[in-house]
This record gives C-alpha cells, structure tokens and sequence, in this order.
C-alpha cells in the first residue's frame, strides 16, 4: 500500500448492510455479473465486520480496521494509524499519523470525498455529520437515502461528476455508502409490495440493481489513472433468521460480510 498510496486514485466502497451469504449466492449464480467480474477468482472474500452497525463499522473502517478475514489471524492491515504495539501493522501497511485514514490520505494530497447513503450520513443532524464531517466535501441528499428507488443511480450520477471536475493531476480518495441494500428494499424486487416488507428476496433483488449501475462508478474511478478499490458490507442483517429483525446485534448474518480489494485499470 505504500506504493499505491499517492499513485493511484483510491475507492472505497461500503454495500451498507450487505449479508454474505447473499453476496456470495448471487456471485456463484451469475447475478452480479459487473462486480464478478472484479472479484478475486469471481467470488467474495468471507471476513468479519468491525461493527454490527453502520456508525460503528465506520468509524473503525475510518481507523483502518477493515474487515477481517473470518480466520485465525493475525492479518495483517491495509492501512493503520501509527500505533506502539500494533501487531496488524506490517511492512506493506500504509501508516498514517492522523486519527483517521481521511486525514491522513489528506496529508498526503489527496482530495477526500464523501458520497453519503444511510442516515449516518445525511448532516440532518449532529450525529449524521460525524462521519461525512471526516472529509474535505461531502455530498447527501435524499435520493441518495434508504427510500428512494433509484439510489444507488443518483449517488454514481454525483460520483461522475465529482471525478470529472477534478484537475487532472489531483489524486482523489472517493467513500461511497451505498444505501440500497438497507431497508426498506422491497421495492426492488418486482411484485413484491411495502405490506409484504423486506425479506432476504428483496436485499439480493436490491444488490442486482447496484450491479446493474456499479460499472459506471467503476468507469469513472478508472477514468483519470489507476484506482485501488476496497468493495465491502459494512455489516449484515437478519431476516427473521433464528427469530432476529434487523443488525446491531451478535447474529452471524450480521457479523459475517463480503469483502474483496482490486485494481481498477485505466481504459485506453
């Protein structure tokens, strides 16, 4: 990472409340075909999240504490804040001094960008400026939120135009909470209604409509140099699974996510 670090343009994109075994279903049955085609081997990472909810699997992320692979470690980081005793921190992590990656990619000349999903991120108040607060610009509006349709659309739409007005040499730090996947996601699948609710149907329909748009997120991060990108849940979250609704909570559905890192190549 410290070569890629003020090389490359860096992307991380955070499917908020995307389960595993979803993730990893759709991949093995050729539904996600966009994201597939990124992923190692064609398949997802299985590892474990720093949180079992968005604000809290963020501000660890934020820290450099990734997901974890769901193994016996320890494993070794991408990034971490300089620590005495860190024993995840190796010669190819990238160290920062700040507390947090944000700053500490803006120290080293990156322009950090925040382009906001669930309402951990919609400055509507004081907690949901915490984390985009983190960034130099942030963007959030509505139809970036969990109840709009069409998302994930708007929030690549405002990513495109954030990469196309950057002065060529600028290197840029792109965050992009995808909020579709969260409930309410019913309205993705076609026939099913809002009485019905969500079910595990509705999210995997909800991570097909992210595939469908995520090759132009991909097409832009790419457009200027090469990109590293980290894709990954920030948590998951049940349906009904062993009696449990929802996430903040110590399920499995919860704790274990989808996870891969990839270079994005520049088109000729």
């Amino acid at each position: 990472m410290n070569e890629v670090v003020g090389r490359d343009d860096l992307l991380l994109l955070t499917l908020d409340t995307l389960r595993y075994d979803v993730a990893a279903e759709l991949a093995a049955a050729g539904r996600i075909p966009h994201l597939a085609r990124h992923l190692p081997g064609g398949a997802w990472e299985k590892r474990h999240a720093p949180g079992s909810f968005t604000y809290a699997s963020h501000q660890a992320m934020f820290a450099g504490f990734l997901p974890t692979p769901a193994e016996p470690g320890p494993h070794p980081r991408l990034f971490a804040a300089r620590f005495a005793g860190s024993e995840t921190t190796a010669g190819r992590t990238y160290v920062f001094d700040t507390p947090d990656l944000v700053s500490g990619l803006a120290a080293a000349g990156y322009r950090t960008v925040c382009v906001g999903g669930v309402g951990f991120f919609n400055k509507r108040g004081a907690l949901g400026g915490v984390l985009p607060g983190l960034f130099q610009e942030s963007h959030w509006e509505p139809e970036f939120g969990v109840a709009s349709p069409t998302s994930f659309e708007a929030q690549v739409g405002r990513a495109e135009r954030i990469v196309a007005a950057l002065p060529p040499r600028q290197r840029l730090f792109l965050f992009l909470n995808v909020s579709a996947l969260h409930q309410p996601n019913w309205f993705h699948l076609p026939g099913a209604t809002r009485e019905a609710g969500d079910s595990r149907a509705t999210h995997a329909a909800a991570l097909e409509y992210v595939d469908r748009h995520v090759g132009r997120l991909f097409a832009a991060m790419s457009s200027r140099r090469r990109c590293f990108a980290v894709v990954c849940s920030d948590h998951g979250t049940t349906y009904g699974d062993d009696g449990y609704t929802g996430h903040r909570l110590g399920h499995e559905a919860v704790w274990t996510v989808p996870y891969a890192h990839f270079f994005l190549e520049p088109s000729a």
